[in-house]
């Protein structure tokens, strides 16, 4: 193991020790805000120092069977031990890195994906369409709901733009992650290359669509928002929904007037409800041009390898007549397209998480003393 990871790691072991003390005095027992904030630490700690005491067991086993060598009796013994303690040893390090990582709090949250037609007029609102049934899709699988806030639906089918509510827990992945630390990295520009179903000449077409995920803002601790700097407009919901729906004035649209950014829900038949999950949305997005605008310092002084997430980075290319996906930031090449459109969009998050741990575990080594 690596001088930098265990010096981290002994400094985890010390720290278990000082939250062990924290926890048993009365004055943070009395103290509910400071007593829970010291348990999730405690948790967290507890699971690192845990680990961390087993990868030191078992190179204390591979100490002692290497003593047994060479006793001829005990020999083949010591030897199948100390291959499998390496082994053990191996896993404890990969795991052990990714604990040590800095965690997003807002990884565990739920998350709004929002898809929205580009460049390539009908054919990118149909994209725009499989972009979302491949991302519902995937979601069926991993046992998450899914719950469409507002959708401007394209003449010729798929979508203008689409805003979907994903609620859920991450199955896989790290311990704690939750949709939005799951699909964060899809934001950013989807290009598809394919032939149009109104081709009439076979020719193979270029459009795109922007994927954007945004984390569902924590209501303890969300944005504050001036009512004085909302403008709210209700009007009649579009599309299905039968008669009611449509004869109401139940959908609503939330301008916040000093950035412009606008969100709208049409889903329910409630007015009050529509109201209540479009400043959720309004508050996601608020709360995502801080996070872009803080990324864009940062890379400004550092250009990540999975980048901001802005809106305008090409991500991805969805190349059809080649049954190909082409993520760019990790120069990721799949030949399976027809199953990632399906859903099974597994080996691409895993690829895209693996190269941020990566990254971050850099980050971290070269910000520790040599």
């Amino acid at each position: 193991m690596k001088t930098f990871l265990r010096h981290q790691l002994e400094r985890y072991a010390a720290r278990l020790g000082e939250l062990d003390f924290l926890l048993s005095r009365e004055d943070i027992m009395s103290d509910m805000a400071q007593y829970r904030t010291i348990s999730r630490e405690h948790a967290e700690v507890t699971q690192i120092a845990g680990r961390y005491e087993r990868y030191r067991q078992r190179e204390a086993d591979i100490a002692g069977a290497a003593e047994m060598l060479d006793d001829p009796d005990m020999a083949e013994m010591a030897r199948e031990e100390i291959a499998g303690a390496q082994a053990e040893l191996v896993q404890l390090e990969e795991e052990l890195q990714r604990l040590l990582l800095p965690k997003d709090p807002d990884d565990a949250r739920n998350a709004f994906l929002e898809i929205r037609a580009g460049t390539g007029g009908d054919e990118s609102a149909l994209f725009a369409g499989d972009l979302l049934r491949m991302y519902t899709r995937y979601c069926e699988r991993a046992g998450w709901r899914c719950e469409v806030v507002s959708e401007s639906e394209s003449e010729l089918g798929g979508y203008k733009e689409v805003v979907v509510r994903i609620v859920g827990q991450a199955s896989n992945g790290p311990s704690g992650s939750g949709v939005f630390g799951h699909l964060r990295f899809e934001s950013g520009g989807h290009r598809v290359q394919r032939v149009p179903a109104t081709e009439t000449q076979g020719r193979i077409h270029t459009s795109a669509c922007t994927v954007a995920v945004l984390a569902e803002p924590d209501e303890t601790v969300a944005v504050q928002i001036n009512p004085a700097d909302l403008r709210i407009d209700t009007y009649r919901a579009s599309g299905a929904g039968g008669q009611h729906i449509n004869k109401t004035d139940s959908a609503v649209r939330i301008t916040h007037i000093p950035t412009g950014i606008v969100a709208e829900c049409q889903d329910d038949r409630s007015q009050h409800r529509n109201k209540a999950k479009a400043l959720q949305v309004l508050s996601a997005r608020i709360q995502e041009k801080d996070r872009s605008e803080r990324a864009a310092k940062d890379a400004a002084m550092r250009k990540g390898l999975i980048g901001s997430g802005d809106r305008s980075d090409r991500i991805r290319t969805y190349n059809f007549p080649q049954g190909r996906l082409t993520d760019h930031r990790i120069n990721l090449t799949l030949y399976k397209l027809l199953a990632i459109m399906e859903g099974d969009l597994g080996d691409v998050l895993d690829a895209l998480r693996a190269a941020r741990e990566a990254e971050q575990l850099a980050e971290l080594e070269s910000s520790l003393p040599a």
